[in-house]
C-alpha cells in the first residue's frame, strides 16, 4: 500500500446537520452546552476531550489533548501537574485556545480565551473525588521531566504507595486546576462539498456579536 496515495484518496462528504444564525442561542456558552448535551446523548466517545494550545516564552505553540472537567457560568476547568509544559507556557501566556472535535457529529467548536489558576477549594474538591490510584499517580509523576526508564516512575509509585498506605491521600501542592474564561467561539459544523457552516461569537463591550464566516 502506498500511503501517501492513499492519504490523497481519503475523501468523506459531510451531512449529518446544518448551522444557521436564526437557530443559534444568543448565549455561545449556552450553544456549547446545548451541543455538549447532543454529543453525550450521542455517546461520542471521549466527548469531554479537547486540544489545549498554548505558546512558550519563546513564541513556540504547542498542543495536546486535555479534560474540561467542570464547566458553568461561561468557564470551563481542566487540571494538571503545575511544573508540567503546558503549565509553564501558561504561567508566562494566559492567552489558550480550546477544540472539541467530535466527527461522529461532524462538529467542531473553538474556543480562544484566558486561563487563570483556579482557586484551591475547586483543585481540592477535584482531587479528593479521583480515583486512589490516580492521586499517588500524581504525587509520583513530575510531569514533563526525563525519566531515565518506565521502572524509575513505577519505583516513584511503590514509594508513594507505602508513603500513604492507610492514609488520604492529600493533593499535592504541585498539582490543581486552571479556569478557562472564553472571548471567542467558533461552532464548525460539517456540510457538503467542503461549504461547511461556520459561526463565530466575539465579545464587543461585554455583548457577543454573531457572524458566519466562509467556510
Amino acid at each position: 500500500m502506498d500511503l501517501r496515495e492513499e492519504i490523497k484518496k481519503l475523501r468523506e462528504d459531510f451531512v449529518k446537520g446544518h448551522l444557521l444564525e436564526q437557530e443559534v442561542n444568543a448565549n455561545p456558552f449556552a450553544q456549547f452546552e446545548s451541543w455538549l448535551r447532543q454529543a453525550v446523548e450521542a455517546k461520542i466517545s471521549e466527548v469531554q476531550a479537547v486540544n489545549l494550545s498554548t505558546v512558550s516564552q519563546e513564541g513556540k505553540p504547542s498542543s495536546r489533548i486535555v479534560y474540561i472537567r467542570e464547566f458553568e457560568n461561561g468557564k470551563m476547568w481542566f487540571y494538571t501537574n503545575y511544573n508540567s509544559r503546558k503549565a509553564k507556557h501558561m504561567d508566562n501566556n494566559a492567552n489558550v485556545c480550546l477544540t472539541f472535535f467530535w466527527p461522529d457529529l461532524e462538529r467542531q467548536i473553538r474556543l480562544e480565551g484566558t486561563v487563570i489558576k483556579c482557586e484551591k477549594s475547586y483543585s481540592d474538591n477535584y482531587f479528593n473525588n479521583r480515583p486512589r490510584e490516580s492521586k499517588i499517580g500524581s504525587w509520583s509523576s513530575n510531569q514533563s521531566s526525563v525519566l531515565k526508564s518506565r521502572k524509575e516512575l513505577e519505583d516513584l509509585v511503590a514509594d508513594f504507595t507505602k508513603k500513604f498506605e492507610d492514609k488520604e491521600v492529600p493533593r499535592p501542592d504541585f498539582w490543581g486546576g486552571w479556569e478557562f474564561t472564553p472571548n471567542y467561539y467558533e461552532f464548525w459544523q460539517g456540510r457538503k462539498s467542503r461549504l461547511h457552516d461556520r459561526i463565530i461569537y466575539t465579545l464587543e463591550n461585554n455583548n457577543w456579536k454573531i457572524e458566519r464566516l466562509a467556510p
